[in-house]
């Protein structure tokens, strides 16, 4: 079954290549969505997919890539809002 997550991750997580890590991360697991910077220092993710592989993105993104610092990653589960075909960095 697809599901939808959307995290707040606060902390070091900008300047460090977490998006472009998240990305990586996320199309080896097949999962779809986005990861932006927002102006006030986090990054925010939305992925859709299996639900196992949403959770080992949770389960990185708690940690990050080297050089990151992860204070906090809010949660929200959702059912898909809208269809993505591939996972992207904005």
């Amino acid at each position: 079954m697809i599901k939808q997550v959307n995290l707040l991750i606060s902390g070091r997580v900008q300047g460090v290549f977490y998006r472009a890590s998240a990305a990586e991360n996320a199309r080896s697991l097949k999962l779809v969505g986005f990861a932006r910077n927002l102006p006030d220092g986090k990054v925010e993710i939305v992925a859709q997919g299996e639900e196992a592989y949403i959770a080992r993105l949770v389960k990185w993104c708690h940690s990050g890539p080297p050089g990151a610092q992860v204070d906090d990653v809010a949660i929200t589960v959702e059912e898909p809002q809208q269809n993505f075909v591939t996972f992207s960095v904005r």
